[in-house]
């Protein structure tokens, strides 16, 4: 899994795991399939390459469903809102790679679960 530093969303430490909002989800959907989850961290871009090279399952990072990254990797349905730096209500996506059609929909499913948006 891979994880770009991003305020509360993903808190990314020198030495050890990242922690933060979407860390911990990724942890829980993890366990509902059995996996251990490895990390990767970086920027954006250098984490949406290793996506598209079949390296990484999954980018967290706070992104939003406005992401540039859009045009090289699968998005889930937006799973939760937050506020951008002015304010405006942004909704929160993660990134998989393209054609992981079965994986985005048991993701996409967890994130909203039975009651819907987080």
């Amino acid at each position: 899994m891979g994880a770009t530093e991003n305020g509360t969303w993903v808190d990314v430490r020198e030495g050890a795991d990242p922690v933060g909002t979407e860390p911990e989800l990724v942890r829980s959907f993890a366990s509902t399939l059995g996996a251990e989850v490895e990390w990767s961290t970086g920027s954006e871009e250098a984490l949406v390459g290793d996506l598209e090279e079949g390296d990484l399952d999954l980018v967290i990072g706070g992104l939003t469903a406005e992401t540039p990254w859009s045009e090289k990797a699968g998005t889930t349905r937006p799973y939760t809102t937050g506020s951008d730096e002015g304010g405006a209500t942004v909704e929160h996506v993660m990134l998989v790679p393209r054609g992981e059609n079965r994986f985005l929909l048991e993701l996409d499913a967890f994130l909203l679960g039975a009651d819907g948006p987080r």
